[in-house]
């Protein structure tokens, strides 16, 4: 099992950038496909991007371009850059963990963390 713990989120204006970071807890991290999504009020959540255990990237067409993932084993930690940050990115981002392929069910989320982009 592992459990997830997000920061980093916050208030940010159009065209800014904001780094979010998920911690992990467990001794297996690097065998987990680690993912963000987000949900904005009245929406369903999205899938924004994953990064597999190879360390396999893959993103949203939404934010490609302008999101990066990243982890880093040694930490536990996977981040999620955000760059050129527009209003409709106004969301709570979670990150989740599976065992599986980036593309399957993920049965680790973290509480997430609001990021509001004003415009």
């Amino acid at each position: 099992q592992v459990q997830l713990v997000e920061s980093g989120g916050g208030l940010v204006q159009a065209g800014g950038s904001l780094r979010l970071s998920c911690a992990a807890s467990g001794r297996t991290f690097s065998n987990y496909a680690m993912g963000w999504f987000r949900q904005a009020p009245g929406k369903e959540r999205e899938f924004i991007t994953a990064i597999s255990w190879r360390e396999g990237t893959y993103y949203a067409d939404s934010v490609k371009g302008r999101f990066t993932i990243s982890r880093d084993n040694a930490k536990n930690t996977v981040y999620l850059q955000m760059n050129s940050l527009k209003p409709e990115d106004t969301a709570v981002y979670y990150c989740a963990a599976t065992l599986g392929s980036y593309y399957s069910n993920y049965p680790y989320w973290g509480q997430g963390t609001q990021v509001t982009v004003s415009s």
